[in-house]
């Protein structure tokens, strides 16, 4: 019997509002942390029924407070960046968690095979992925579950090598 999404995933999750303020939002991942005894890069946003409307990361804030025009400081002398980041984070303070948040998302079911989410999660460059169905979110799939499940018979199978 393959191994599925319901095999792996944690039920125990974060949510976001997309109406909620990103420092708000910000305060949350730290408190996500420890809840869940994890590091959280990433939470699903929810509406007032508690459908899956959208994902909010780090990396997506971190984007949102990267200067436009970064890749070109090294070659300009007279570009001073030391109030950038400052008027950057000023800025984000206005922003909501449905300004940021990733819409367009990769959804899975509990019977999906683990490679299958593997492949997803390569090919799509995603960290995590909601397990959904009938539109009630399940749980999720983080990578590292992933990784250390489809691994760990491996290792104990042959045990670590050395170099």
């Amino acid at each position: 019997m393959d191994l599925t999404a319901r095999d792996i995933m944690s039920s125990t999750y974060q949510t976001l509002r997309p109406n909620l303020p990103i420092p708000e939002a910000i305060s949350l991942f730290r408190s996500a942390n420890e809840l869940e005894q994890r590091r959280v890069f990433g939470m699903m946003v929810v509406d007032a029924a508690q459908e899956l409307v959208g994902m909010l990361s780090m990396f997506d804030i971190l984007l949102a407070i990267r200067p436009k025009h970064i890749a070109i400081w090294g070659e300009m002398e007279d570009l001073l960046p030391e109030g950038l980041f400052s008027a950057a984070l000023d800025r984000l303070r206005s922003f909501e968690v449905g300004d940021l948040m990733t819409r367009e998302l990769i959804t899975i079911t509990p019977e999906t095979p683990l490679l299958v989410i593997m492949d997803l999660m390569i090919r799509h460059h995603v960290r995590r992925i909601p397990v959904v169905q009938e539109r009630s979110i399940l749980g999720i799939v983080y990578i590292s579950d992933l990784f250390y499940h489809l691994l760990q018979g491996f290792m104990d199978e042959r045990g670590p090598r050395s170099g």
